[in-house]
């Protein structure tokens, strides 16, 4: 992923509201689930890591993020952001 569509995704990403939480344990398989679902239908999400989580938040995303086959656009205080190409329906065209 280039700078540019990585600058487009967090463009993106802004608006978006959080629609996976991951709490106190962390990157467990249900929350796996639960982001390849949501990713699935939207392509680019947004996920909310609450205060009682432990693990590192990059560590977190960074395992989520190859958990669910997806990329990391951005890490910013408590929340992450990925993105995966739906290779069927593309919604996000990125920019070239």
């Amino acid at each position: 992923m280039t700078s540019k569509q990585r600058a487009y995704l967090k463009k993106l990403a802004s608006a978006l509201t959080p629609v996976v939480q991951v709490g106190k344990n962390g990157a467990t398989p249900e929350v796996v689930t639960s982001i390849n679902e949501a990713i699935e239908k939207r392509e680019l999400i947004k996920i909310n890591v609450q205060e009682n989580c432990l693990e590192d938040i990059k560590e977190t995303a960074n395992t989520l993020a190859e958990r669910s086959r997806s990329q990391l656009v951005q890490v910013i205080g408590r929340k992450i952001v990925l993105y995966k190409e739906n290779k069927e329906e593309p919604t996000i065209v990125l920019p070239k």
